[in-house]
């Protein structure tokens, strides 16, 4: 019942109007993202946090309207799986298993709003979720020492590769350079400068912010240019809609089993909205066996995917919010924007600052209730901006990067900083070396290493301390098993979302 108290009090922050019009523009801009193949949520939100500096808004507007492009742009992925056969991003690919064919079979319209009603209430489901387990887990991990929370961080280390497959080796290679990239700076403890070479805009170290944009919004531009400087696509023409309401009732079993796994799915870190989009298909496969018609339109197969991913979107919000450690690439950069407004999530942030995280998980709710309001009658909008040639769009989001970023230091020291991290992190991309890993590292790191040197403060430099409790053990032997698992189960997982892939000719 304390839950209810704290949520309506974060309705009443996120239906203040300066937020409530902020939560709709960027439930808009996501879905606009999230419609455009490759971009993707991470990218979108890392694109428009220098927007929210630009604006000079607060931390609870800039939170709402971030997490609403967040929840928009899962939404707007389904939207180029539908009429390109183009996943807008990983977890979305499921979606064209279905929702393609559908749309060959002149049932786009229909196709579009299975997959909106699907994402609602797969986000709806996780969203509740989050409001039960959320306070409970951060009252749990207030029992943390250092020893306890430094086996957390290598936890979150050892699970980003996760059983979507990505190669372990890379994984650790990555999580060692953002490691690298956050000493930098002085050091707190001993006054000592390390990587600054001298240069006197690094002796306060390196700003996320900078790193992100560069890492995921000018590497993504880099890409969007190599791959994608051409017109538009064509696509499938969308045709009047004529879902009844028994079509609807079909597929509500279906989504929610979907968003109920797909918030499982997005509470292990590392796991995320593609682990959520493929077991929830998976499994309403197996459950309808012969019943169902899966690869050839089902609308059942739309509906699993979806509500599996977007239950996963608002199902990682749970580990950062509590634990400080993000659940996805998605809530990686939004702990940035928070660890930049000088907020440390984790659990006092609670207590600190509860405004802010129930009014999000309001804004939330109210996003959700949004976008399916949105997504239904003003999907031609979305549709229409596929056809849009990228050449027009690219100097648009590099001009809000740009302005966005000298926005904040009035530095064009900073400028080229977040250009060379572009560049960074598109030879990293290139090398098929995960960006998620880098960002976290330089997120945790300096916490990882504070926590570090204060267990060894505390035994007297016995190393043994971080193996001193069942807690820390229980954390290392996870921590162990998510680094040998991806290579069993990587193997299996790659092999099916493969044969997926060849189905459908993704």
């Amino acid at each position: 019942m304390e839950s209810i108290g704290f949520l309506m009090q974060g309705f009443g922050l996120a239906l203040q109007p300066e937020n409530l019009m902020f939560a709709i523009l960027g439930a808009f801009l996501g879905t606009l993202i999230g419609a455009l193949p490759g971009l993707g949520p991470a990218n979108g939100v890392a694109i428009l946090i220098p927007l929210a500096f630009t604006l000079g808004l607060s931390p609870e507007t800039s939170l709402i309207l971030l997490t609403s492009v967040y929840a928009g742009a899962m939404y707007g992925g389904r939207i180029s799986s539908i009429l390109l056969n183009i996943p807008g991003d990983e977890p979305a690919m499921m979606t064209c298993l279905d929702g393609y064919p559908m749309a060959q079979q002149g049932k786009a319209a229909e196709a579009m709003a299975i997959s909106a009603i699907a994402s609602f209430i797969g986000s709806l489901i996780a969203t509740i979720g989050l409001i039960v387990m959320a306070p409970w887990l951060a009252s749990f991990a207030l029992t943390f020492g250092p020893a306890e929370y430094f086996a957390l961080f290598v936890l979150a280390f050892a699970t980003l590769g996760g059983i979507t497959g990505k190669n372990p080796v890379k994984t650790i290679m990555a999580a060692a350079i953002g490691l690298i990239i956050a000493t930098v700076g002085i050091d707190a403890s001993t006054g000592t400068q390390r990587y600054t070479f001298d240069i006197l805009e690094l002796y306060e170290g390196i700003d996320f912010i900078i790193a992100i944009v560069g890492l995921f919004a000018i590497s993504e531009l880099l890409f969007f240019i190599e791959e994608n400087a051409g017109e538009g696509k064509p696509m499938i023409a969308m045709n009047k809609m004529k879902l009844k309401m028994k079509d609807i009732v079909a597929i509500l079993p279906t989504a929610f089993r979907g968003g109920v796994l797909g918030f499982i799915a997005g509470v292990l870190p590392g796991a995320g909205a593609s682990l959520g989009s493929f077991i929830s298909y998976t499994l309403e496969k197996k459950i309808l066996g012969k019943k169902g018609n899966f690869g050839n339109g089902d609308p059942r197969g739309v509906a699993a995917p979806e509500a599996g991913n977007n239950g996963a979107a608002s199902g990682a919000l749970v580990p950062m919010l509590t634990l400080g450690v993000p659940g996805s690439g998605t809530t990686a950069v939004l702990l940035a924007m928070l660890i930049s407004l000088n907020i440390t999530p984790g659990p006092l942030m609670f207590s600190q600052h509860g405004d802010i995280v129930w009014g999000v998980i309001a804004a939330l709710l109210i996003g959700n209730v949004l976008l399916l309001l949105m997504n239904i009658p003003m999907v031609g909008i979305f549709v229409k901006l596929l056809s849009v040639p990228p050449k027009y769009l690219l100097p648009v989001v590099t001009m809000v990067a740009f302005v966005g970023i000298y926005s904040i230091s009035h530095s064009v020291f900073d400028l080229y900083f977040m250009v060379a991290f572009g560049v960074g992190g598109y030879v990293l991309r290139k090398l098929e070396i995960p960006l998620v890993p880098v960002i976290l590292g330089m997120l945790i790191g300096p916490e990882m290493e504070k926590n570090l040197r204060h267990a060894m403060q505390l035994s007297d430099g016995d190393w043994t301390i971080l193996i001193g409790s069942s807690l820390s053990i229980t954390l290392w032997c996870i921590a162990i098993a998510g680094l040998v698992l991806p290579v069993i189960v990587g193997p299996i997982l790659r092999r099916r979302m493969g044969a997926a892939k060849a189905t459908t000719g993704v």
